[in-house]
């Protein structure tokens, strides 16, 4: 490895400065949090790191792209304040193959600032000419420059990793992609005819205002019937979401495990836990929203 340049270290000054002259936001979102060492996650030709993951970075990063590292320059411990005890931080310059996400287009080479771990001999490990994935947000005012969506934000480029990214982001820019959750509204529940029958819907909160809603139909002898509404109309015949799609990584990772009592507050005793129940169904279909890696924000 080697180390900065007299030229390299102007532009890792550079980004380091801008960075810390990025909106308050951003700035907190990435490096605040960089005393927590980048461990790439490698995906593999068996499969890819969990959908919950790649979701995460994809809808924090504006820009996603397929790069090779052309260059890591290492920066001297006392220029790189805030880095973990056993990592090291690097000015990192990549060719970019492809670009996966971002409007506008991408320079052919870009660079940013990188922490990795050491080994137990204190030794990085090889960067350059390695294949990575590069979750980021455009430096404004420096279009050479790129600043990392989370500190883990850069991956090793595999088959599988490429293509559920490339999923998620079509998934993510689609015109009816469902809104991000932000909390549980009202619930009611209608109880049917029969003994066992009725039907429960789940009205949610989203960062768009957008309508979504949960619905659980129950008629004697039969399974249960989950559908999501993304309109004002609930159509009884939809499917429950699909594992490691967008929706269904909306419900998973961004609803509450219980149904909160402000939801159920104007309802009956009955109907309430009747809500609560059908709700626990919703939950149990839906399945875990398994990471990981930490939460980062996202949109």
């Amino acid at each position: 490895m080697q180390t900065l340049s007299p030229v390299t270290r102007l532009a890792a000054r550079a980004a380091v400065l801008l960075i810390a002259a990025a909106p308050a936001p951003v700035a907190a979102a990435v490096w605040q949090e960089v005393a927590r060492p980048v461990t790439a996650v490698a995906g593999s030709e068996a499969g890819a790191p969990p959908y919950a993951d790649l979701a995460d970075l994809v809808l924090a990063s504006p820009v996603v792209v397929d790069a090779t590292i052309r260059s890591a320059a290492r920066i001297k411990p006392a220029e790189a304040g805030g880095v973990a005890p056993g990592a090291a931080r690097f000015y990192v310059e990549v060719d970019a193959a492809a670009l996966v996400r971002g409007p506008g287009g991408l320079l052919p080479r870009v660079g940013y600032l990188l922490d990795v771990p050491l080994d137990a001999k204190g030794r990085p490990p090889k960067l350059k000419k390695r294949r990575v994935l590069v979750f980021a947000r455009p430096v404004t005012g420096s279009p050479t420059q790129l600043q990392l969506a989370a500190p883990d934000a850069q991956l090793d480029w595999t088959p599988a990793t490429d293509a559920r990214v490339r999923r998620i982001a079509r998934e993510v820019l689609a015109p009816d992609a469902p809104p991000a959750i932000t909390g549980v509204g009202g619930a009611f529940h209608v109880p049917g005819a029969l003994p066992g029958e009725g039907e429960t819907q789940i009205f949610l909160r989203t960062a768009e205002s957008k309508p979504v809603s949960l619905s659980v139909l129950r008629r004697p002898g039969e399974e249960p019937r989950f559908a999501v509404a993304l309109s004002e109309i609930v159509d009884e015949s939809a499917e429950p979401p699909a594992p490691d799609t967008l929706l269904w990584y909306r419900l998973s990772c961004g609803l509450p495990r219980a149904l909160p009592d402000a939801a159920t507050a104007a309802l009956e005793t009955a109907d309430a836990d009747r809500a609560r129940e059908d709700y626990r169904y919703v939950i149990e279909r839906l399945g875990p929203c398994t990471r990981a890696r930490a939460v980062t924000s996202t949109s």
